[in-house]
Formats: C-alpha cells, structure tokens, sequence
C-alpha cells in the first residue's frame, strides 16, 4: 500500500472514536493593558481550510459577528480551494471589525496526502512543488472585503482608547518570514500575528517588545491522546504549547487549533475545531 493511504484510511477507521467536528468559541483573558484601561476584545480565527461544500462552518464563523470584537485577526490557511473564496470574503464582511490577516502555508499550495513517516516525527521540508493557489487573488479578496494584509507590514490602531500595534509576517514552514522587514521596538502595545510559531520568529517578535503574540498551524496537535497530549505540533514548537495560551518570556502566545482540518486528514481526536475570543485586559500589579 502505498504510505500517503496510510493516514486518510487510519482516519476513517477511528471516525466511529472521534468526537464531532463541532466548532467551539474560547473565551480568553490575557493581562496585557496598562492600568486604567479599557477592555479590548480579539477575536483570532485560523486554519479554516475551507472547500466549496463548508456551508456550515463559514456560516458559524459569520455568526460570531454578534460578538462585536474589536479586532479580528486570522492567522492563514483559510482555502483549500479557490471555489471557496466567495465564503471566505462572506466570512470577513460579517464582522463590523478592523480585520488583519497572514498567509499561512496552505494558502500557497493545495493540502497534499501527508507522508505518516514525516507527520509522526515533525520532520519540516521547504515544499518543492510550483504553487498552485493564488494567494494575490485571496488577499485581494480579503482586502476588498476591507481587511488588512499584514504580510510584513507594521500598522497602528485604536482600539477601545488603546493604540496598538500590529506586526505581521509570512509563513515560517515556507521559509517566507522576512521579520527583518518589519523589525523594531515596539512602543506600548504590539501584538505579533504570524501563521507558523516558530520559536525563532516568536524570539524576535517578544524582543522587540510584542506583549501578545497570535499563531496558529498546529490544529492543536489535531490528534491528541488523553494524557499524552499532541502527537506532533508541526513546528519546533513544544507539544505543551500546541494550543491555548502560554507564557513567551514576559509575553503572551496564544496557538489557535484552528477551525478545519486538511482535506486528506479530515479528523480531529480529543481537539475541537475553535474559534478564540482574547479579552485584553489591565496587567496584574
């Protein structure tokens, strides 16, 4: 049998085991604003990976507009195919939000059937193949739905009184981040948005004083074990901090598990699909 069968068919045998893809939304505080301030809710959408038929997901995503957040980030993989664009675009003019984004590594090049050799050990290679998704034409979709490309870009807002700032970069598993682009201290507060965590990418972003950083790739592990946790993370990121919030130094990472799943692996074990609401509030003296 050939190896890229091996895992879609694993898949579907465990499928009667699995709990149901139903999405959930996270409610999260993280203590990252200066005395006095004001609230800022963030909502951090990843990982979407949607396809044509992916009614319903698109449409539990639209709903979370009746949230009102402040700011809306997604942190890349948001097709597995282009006949999906119109669902994305959908998605970013549900929300009365500024909304920021980055490309992930499926932005770039369709989900192909996973080697089990490499996705079992983690091992990383630069994908080789030509691309095959259009990234320009997805962002120009996201943009025109009034989203801001933050692929190596620096931006200012204001958000609930607060001026923050936003970094961005491309995709670390691709080799595309360029942090030098957008390197530099950040004044008050900065929050670094990037696709893959990469320890490397997170080290320069927490020293230049981002107090949150966003990510997501990892699904959370997808297939975790009671107990054990993920299996891999995809990254050289610990298996402890697939998902959720954790400490980065003095800062924040928060790795979404991401609300889709690769075409080929299409399950998730003991890691629902979610959707992540972070309320930024006053630092704890």
């Amino acid at each position: 049998m050939r190896s890229e069968y091996v895992v879609p068919l694993l898949a579907a045998a465990a499928w009667p085991f699995v709990e149901p893809h139903l999405p959930v939304l996270r409610r999260l505080d993280v203590p990252v604003l200066p005395a006095g301030a004001r609230p800022i809710a963030v909502l951090h959408l990843s990982d979407l990976h949607l396809l044509a038929r992916h009614h319903r997901r698109a449409a539990w995503i639209r709903d979370l507009g009746r949230l009102h957040p402040d700011l809306v980030v997604s942190t890349g993989d948001h097709l597995s195919s282009m006949a999906a664009l119109d669902l994305l675009t959908g998605i970013a003019k549900s929300f009365d939000a500024p909304g920021v984004f980055v490309p992930g590594n499926n932005d770039y090049y369709r989900p192909r059937p996973p080697v089990p050799h490499r996705y079992l050990t983690g091992k990383q290679t630069v994908d080789d193949r030509v691309m095959d998704l259009p990234w320009q034409q997805i962002s120009a979709g996201l943009q025109g739905a009034g989203w801001t490309d933050l692929t190596h870009r620096r931006i200012s807002l204001e958000l609930a009184g607060t001026a923050v700032t936003l970094t961005g970069t491309d995709d670390a598993t691709l080799r595309r981040d360029r942090y030098p682009l957008v390197a530099g201290p950040v004044e008050g507060l900065g929050i670094g948005v990037t696709h893959t965590p990469a320890r490397r990418l997170l080290a320069a972003l927490a020293g230049d004083g981002h107090a949150l950083l966003l990510a997501g790739h990892t699904h959370g592990g997808q297939l975790r074990l009671p107990l054990a946790g993920p299996l891999v993370t995809n990254c050289d990121l610990e298996r402890s901090r697939a998902r959720g919030l954790t400490r980065q130094g003095v800062d924040w990472l928060h790795v979404s598990a991401g609300l889709g799943t690769s075409p080929w692996v299409p399950v998730r074990l003991c890691c629902r699909p979610e959707a992540t609401l972070l309320t930024l509030t006053p630092r704890v003296r």
